[in-house]
């Protein structure tokens, strides 16, 4: 198995992609609201800031800011996976057999590792709150990325540090010119 190096410096914002493991699946936009709680809990015991995140319907991006004296996201982002998995078993959404099967080597709700990259500088931050923001649109979910009800872009809109009509797809699917 790989040694993965993480560095997990304290203090420190990195940049999340968590993803289920069915690409197909649509489990964190129909159970937001569990999504949510999850993390308002893992939050109240390991604290971080959400400096910007998005949920999509089978993958999270997300941008936290750490406490000055831990640097242990990967703790939290376990305990997000472990509580939203048993919140949905105990609802009934998913088999309560799904951890037996875990063990056994087969299947899990999760891809069992994330993408994790630490934030160098302001640049750095501001293009990762625009890939966060931006990529409903880049996944076809909505054509305007304030159309998508699951980002932080809402609360940039409202803090007035982004516009309300930021990230409109533009797309042209014709050549013109030479």
């Amino acid at each position: 198995m790989p040694n993965y190096i993480r560095t997990h410096t304290a203090g420190a914002t990195y940049f999340f992609t968590v993803t289920l493991r069915d690409r197909g699946a649509r489990y964190l936009v129909d159970h937001v609201a569990d999504l949510r709680a999850c993390m308002a809990d893992v939050k109240k015991r390991h604290p971080f800031e959400i400096d910007a995140m998005v949920v999509l319907p089978e993958h999270i991006h997300a941008l936290w800011t750490l406490p000055t004296e831990d640097g242990d996201f990967s703790r939290r982002w376990m305990l997000l996976k472990q509580a939203f998995t048993r919140r949905l078993q105990a609802g009934g959404v998913l088999d309560r057999d799904a951890a037996e099967e875990r063990r056994k080597g087969q299947r899990s709700l999760w891809q069992d590792r994330f993408w994790e990259h630490q934030i160098r500088d302001d640049d750095d931050f501001a293009r990762h709150v625009d890939y966060i923001h931006f990529n409903p649109v880049k996944h076809g979910w909505v054509m305007r990325a304030r159309d998508w009800p699951y980002s932080s872009l809402h609360r940039y809109v409202r803090e007035k540090r982004l516009p309300a009509d930021w990230g409109i797809s533009a797309a042209i699917e014709e050549h013109f010119g030479e």
